[in-house]
């Protein structure tokens, strides 16, 4: 296990007033629309999440790290936990022609709005019970998802993406190392249900048996 931090370029390059996010709306409210994981959350107004979800190219860089560090090949079977519209799955299959793409979301709107070349290739899944073989997948992934589990549900999502996974395996967690990116955490988010420092998420691989890589992004 080491920690990789494919995503910070991306997470960095978003501004975010965090106080706005509480004062200038009914935050209960919105994060109640939000976990509805429908049209609201994908492409409504900001205050429910991404305020317009569309394929802008920025995954590109993240699919080029990742192809190269896991040394992807055409034939690779590539797993998607949580892929949502699935840029970055898309991504890959451009960085690396041939490679095999499945990914798998709780959002029927986010799959039915996903790019059209995927969705043949796409699921609705919960990352508790995949539908998957032992050892399926070359390359498993998920990017931003296990924290909005209950924490009664990770040790069952960890191990089952420990389970489909040949070899390579990599989690990127929303996280914190101190109480001021804790309060901005809590102003921010709409979707989390856990809220764990790193020390928190690795003692949680630990126990689930869980051998693959890890990144976080936090919110200074």
């Amino acid at each position: 296990m080491q920690e990789l931090n494919f995503l910070t370029s991306i997470h960095t390059s978003t501004r975010r007033d965090y106080i706005a996010r509480v004062n200038e709306s009914n935050k209960g409210e919105c994060a109640l629309i939000a976990k509805q994981w429908g049209y609201d959350y994908w492409d409504g107004n900001r205050q429910y999440g991404y305020g317009g979800y569309r394929y802008d190219g920025r995954w590109r860089k993240v699919a080029e790290e990742m192809a190269a560090h896991y040394q992807l090949k055409p034939g690779d079977k590539v797993l998607d936990i949580g892929c949502g519209k699935g840029f970055l799955l898309y991504e890959l299959t451009q960085v690396v022609p041939g490679l095999k793409v499945v990914g798998t979301d709780v959002s029927e709107y986010g799959l039915e709005h996903a790019k059209e070349e995927l969705k043949p290739y796409l699921k609705l899944a919960n990352a508790t019970s995949l539908p998957f073989e032992d050892n399926e997948f070359d390359f498993v992934y998920s990017m931003n998802v296990f924290h909005n589990l209950y924490n009664y549900e990770l040790m069952a999502a960890l191990k089952e993406m420990q389970r489909v996974a040949k070899k390579n395996k990599y989690i990127c967690i929303e996280s914190y190392r101190n109480e001021f990116e804790k309060a901005n955490f809590l102003y921010w988010q709409l979707t989390c249900e856990t809220f764990y420092s790193p020390d928190e998420w690795l003692w949680f691989y630990n126990q689930a048996g869980y051998e693959g890589d890890y990144g976080f992004i936090y919110f200074e």
